[in-house]
């Protein structure tokens, strides 16, 4: 009986697997996305996401770690410098896995897994959701009144600025104007008395 085997051992052998999770593991965070099966990607999941959270504390004892797991300088150095940054205030779950359906060949269950925070087609999304929709309550007089607050303020801002505005512009004009007309009216009275 294999009660509690939870762990997917992909039909490889230890060595096999770890260094092809590895590779994947460099592959996702250079790429930011990869097709797969299924079971490879729940697998890479599992492998790389404390890898990312390990990056969130740039230390020296951190890079060594995250090195020792995925052997290559390149992918260690993306990962604390672009993705650490992007993930910075993410508590967790930094990749998600989109069905795309069965493999020619063999029938297999194929899968894109991708950083959830590089994909700009799904984040331009969410942020005109976002947008748009403010935060719900079920109780009805908390709802009224964190409406009724940003509606008042939002309306009474701008019109007191334009009114301040129109009526300074006028009153500098008018006084920059009084000097010339005095000279102008004191010339043509000139001109009429002679």
């Amino acid at each position: 009986m294999r009660h509690g085997k939870k762990f997917n051992h992909l039909g490889r052998t230890a060595s096999h697997r770890k260094a092809m999770l590895s590779n994947m593991a460099s592959s996702l965070i250079q790429h930011k996305r990869i097709t797969t099966t299924v079971a490879k990607a729940k697998a890479l999941r599992k492998y790389v996401e404390p890898l990312i959270t390990r990056a969130k504390e740039d230390s020296t004892h951190s890079r060594r770690i995250v090195f020792s797991y995925l052997q290559d300088k390149e992918s260690v150095t993306t990962l604390f410098n672009e993705v650490a940054e992007k993930v910075a205030q993410r508590p967790g779950g930094y990749t998600r896995i989109i069905k795309t359906g069965n493999r020619l060949g063999d029938n297999a269950d194929m899968c894109i897994i991708e950083l959830v925070d590089y994909n700009e087609l799904l984040l331009g999304g969410e942020e005109k959701s976002t947008a748009k929709k403010s935060r719900r309550s079920r109780r009805g007089s908390a709802k009224k009144a964190t409406e009724a607050k940003p509606e008042t303020v939002v309306a009474e801002a701008p019109v007191v600025e334009e009114a301040e505005v129109v009526e300074e512009a006028p009153a500098a004009e008018a006084t920059e104007e009084a000097p010339e007309a005095k000279a102008d009216d004191a010339s043509e009275e000139a001109e009429d008395k002679k």
